[in-house]
């Protein structure tokens, strides 16, 4: 799929797909950096991604990868530069209100609620749709009992998608890994998102699982029509599925583009994957 893809030029020196160059970009960070005391993590961080583009995030570790996706999920305030969704500056945003603007994420430690059950997990990701009041939760008024309804139905909907529809009333800490990780990918779905952010979703998978996972993550892209950034250290993952990619250094970009582009790059291969121009295989332990 990538290797028909040619980037073009938006504002702020950033690169979307050409197929999307009549769009605006869903996402986009223009100068973007944050300081903790006097130690600067990431610096003039520029990045955009097109609302249907599967895009990656990548570097050595504590390049400053994850502060980013804390960056663009509003769980850290940037000292400088913005961020756009949609156009719309998201500086005064809480987390929860990126969330239900746009913007979902997974993690990189898997974070779900293990005694609750699978279904009980994606309800609370569809908490953004759910219309009622505390009164009517409280009283179980009618509302209640249709937005229940709804919310029931749309479960093995989101299941579906991983073929996980057999688990719904497993408890989420009893599921294997890899399903966990599938879960938490569904959960973020379930709040209806534009962007999708997967920070190192194939973490801990074997290779048959991984090979899956790709095809599974194109899918999310072409089922729910949305952007989705990942962090990732398999290689093969992130040549294989990623249109854009942007190679963080230090908390600086140190190149941008498409998997060839990046893969022949002289400095992503001397500082990224340690002048090893095999990058097949993975080049940064986890």
């Amino acid at each position: 799929m990538s290797s028909n893809t040619r980037l073009v030029p938006v504002p702020a020196t950033n690169f979307i797909p050409e197929r999307d160059i009549d769009k605006q970009p869903i996402l986009e960070a223009r100068n973007l950096g944050i300081d903790f005391g006097g130690l600067t993590a990431v610096d003039a961080f520029n990045f955009a991604v097109s609302p249907t583009e599967i895009a990656g995030l990548i570097g050595p570790n504590g390049a400053g990868k994850t502060t980013i996706f804390n960056l663009l999920s509003k769980v850290y305030r940037p000292t400088r530069g913005t961020i756009l969704l949609e156009g719309r500056d998201t500086l005064d945003m809480t987390t929860v209100q990126a969330n239900r603007a746009g913007i979902a994420r997974t993690f990189q430690n898997i974070r779900l609620f293990n005694n609750l059950t699978v279904e009980d997990n994606i309800k609370l990701g569809l908490h953004n749709h759910i219309k009622y009041g505390m009164i009517s939760g409280i009283l179980r008024l009618p509302n209640y009992w249709t937005e229940e309804k709804a919310a029931r139905e749309r479960v093995p909907e989101l299941l579906n998608i991983f073929n996980m529809e057999f688990m719904s009333q497993y408890r989420a800490g009893a599921l294997p890994y890899g399903a966990q990780r599938r879960l938490e990918i569904v959960r973020a779905l379930a709040t209806g998102p534009k962007v999708l952010l997967l920070d190192e979703p194939a973490a801990g998978m074997n290779p048959s699982e991984t090979a899956e996972l790709m095809e599974n993550i194109v899918k999310v892209r072409d089922t729910f029509q949305i952007a989705i950034i990942l962090i990732e250290h398999d290689m093969n993952l992130v040549m294989g599925i990623c249109e854009g990619i942007c190679v963080l250094n230090f908390g600086k970009v140190i190149a941008k583009g498409t998997p060839e582009e990046i893969q022949n790059n002289p400095a992503v291969i001397e500082a990224y994957l340690g002048k090893q121009k095999e990058v097949g295989s993975n080049a940064e332990s986890n």
